[in-house]
């Protein structure tokens, strides 16, 4: 079983979803913005993303479809101008650690999830290494760097395919 249809991985990928989601209708009723106005409200959010936190921005990017390649900004294949410039607004956002996970938990979510949701624009290298852990940093885990290094020598080590097929960070051996 491929890791992109494994339980552990789809239900991750679900919940930051819902996360940011969530964090976007809030964002946008505290705001006085009716469902119809938000892709105005996306378009102020982007215009300063370090002013709000990373989910607003990433919600704010789900509202808008990307004026050359018709995807969702932020979304589409490496080489579009500007889905490159707004898959780069979301790493300027503000991340806030959630109470009792270790410093650093958010902003591995954060790249953790990029890396996820838009996977067509990394190489399978980063997408092993960034989605075996997602699971784990939502549940408030976060390898040390030593750990980090050890996993990706030993992701360096695999084949695409062989990649590909890693369901959790125990499969690295």
């Amino acid at each position: 079983m491929r890791r992109v249809d494994h339980p552990r991985f789809t239900s991750a990928v679900q919940q930051v979803e819902d996360s940011i989601d969530a964090a976007w209708d809030s964002f946008r009723v505290a705001s006085g913005v009716a469902p119809e106005d938000a892709g105005e409200l996306a378009e102020v959010v982007l215009q300063d993303t370090s002013e709000f936190d990373w989910r607003v921005v990433d919600g704010a990017l789900k509202q808008l479809v990307c004026p050359e390649c018709g995807a969702q900004l932020g979304a589409g294949e490496l080489g579009c101008r500007s889905c490159d410039l707004a898959n780069g607004f979301r790493f300027a956002a503000r991340e806030t650690d959630r109470p009792a996970v270790p410093p650093g938990n958010e902003h591995a979510i954060r790249v953790s999830s990029a890396v996820a949701r838009t996977r067509h624009r990394y190489t399978p290298r980063a997408r092993a290494g960034y989605e075996l852990l997602l699971p784990d940093l939502l549940a408030g885990q976060l390898p040390t760097t030593a750990q980090a290094q050890h996993a990706k020598h030993l992701v360096n080590q695999l084949t695409d395919d062989e990649l590909e097929c890693l369901i959790t960070p125990a499969d690295l051996g």
